[in-house]
């Protein structure tokens, strides 16, 4: 049975934002693991919570999503609490933002009815506009190109549930490096167990150069390539990202670049013994089907692991593991 957080630990982000993976300290990030395999526990063995139990949500989603919305809102309801949700697109808007208002100016009004706010958004820097304007915690699902702390989380979690380590284990991430804001956040994790990374994309899809020449400076291990093969090879974690079309500034950028990498069969079939696969999803074509029956295919149980990690956010954050 998963034990409990001690009072102590909690301590270590009640009242906190959670905005980006690079400022989760590892005695933070040990907390979210513990929090979240103590939850997880009680869903596998059917207890009832009511941590939250009285408490209200807001997830407010300025962008598309199912799995982090969907996950975000089913913690806050396995915990007993409850959610307001906005769910909207450029092309269905259906809050005051259709009508000039400001982010800054609408989470304000929010943090007044709620207890923890969730947001997502296409803006690059929303998270911390969001925590600026508000008085209870705000936790980054999303923002542009930037960071998306949680999705990092669930990833780690995954990958101490497929391999009962991450100490050691090389990790291969794959595609669209350069705006893809879910391998942004991984990184950032890993380096708190000093593992090996191989950076795989086209040229024009590499690691932003920041990010790299920080992670080299602290000792860490990288290596870029663009030979998918040969990484899969050496990997024990091969993650892979889709190349997201929303994110260029043109459509001929994108069509350039969409098809570079696919996890085939013929992948599998090189790749080093035990070797999981992980994906953010959603998945576009980066990943054939046929690949799902490999035992290794983890991306469908990663997403399942959202819901405790995301659980585990929300209770740490308004002081409510109980």
């Amino acid at each position: 049975m998963a034990l409990k957080p001690s009072e102590g630990e909690l301590a270590l982000l009640y009242g906190q934002d959670v905005l980006s993976a690079k400022t989760l300290t590892y005695e933070q990030l040990q907390l979210i693991m513990k929090t979240a395999a103590y939850y997880e526990d009680a869903l596998v063995n059917k207890r009832r919570l009511f941590d939250m139990e009285g408490k209200i949500a807001a997830i407010l989603f300025f962008e598309p999503s199912t799995r982090t919305r969907l996950s975000f809102e089913t913690a806050m309801h396995r915990l007993g609490g409850s959610v307001v949700t906005v769910s909207e697109t450029p092309q269905m808007q259906t809050s005051s933002t259709a009508k000039g208002e400001t982010l800054y100016d609408a989470i304000q009004v929010i943090d007044g009815y709620v207890d923890v706010i969730v947001v997502r958004s296409p803006m690059t820097g929303a998270g911390q506009e969001s925590a600026d304007a508000a008085d209870h915690p705000v936790i980054n699902a999303g923002d542009g190109t930037g960071q998306h702390p949680s999705q990092a989380l669930l990833d780690i979690y995954t990958i101490l549930k497929e391999h009962g380590r991450i100490e050691g284990l090389k990790v291969a991430v794959l595609g669209d490096l350069k705006y893809g804001r879910a391998p942004h956040s991984l990184v950032y994790l890993l380096r708190h167990y000093g593992c090996d990374l191989i950076f795989v994309s086209p040229p024009q899809l590499k690691m932003p150069e920041e990010i790299t020449a920080e992670l080299c400076s602290q000792g860490i291990k990288v290596e870029e390539t663009s030979d998918l093969k040969a990484a899969a090879a050496e990997a024990d974690v091969l993650y892979v990202t889709r190349v997201q079309r929303e994110r260029f500034p043109s459509k001929e950028e994108y069509e350039s670049v969409k098809d570079s990498y696919i996890v085939t069969d013929e992948v599998v079939a090189v790749a080093r013994k035990g070797m999981s696969i992980l994906h953010p999803l959603p998945r576009v074509n980066e990943i054939a089907v046929s690949v799902d029956s490999y035992p290794g295919a983890a991306y469908f149980r990663q997403a399942h692991n959202g819901v405790p990690i995301r659980m585990a956010l929300l209770a740490l954050t308004t002081g409510n593991v109980r």
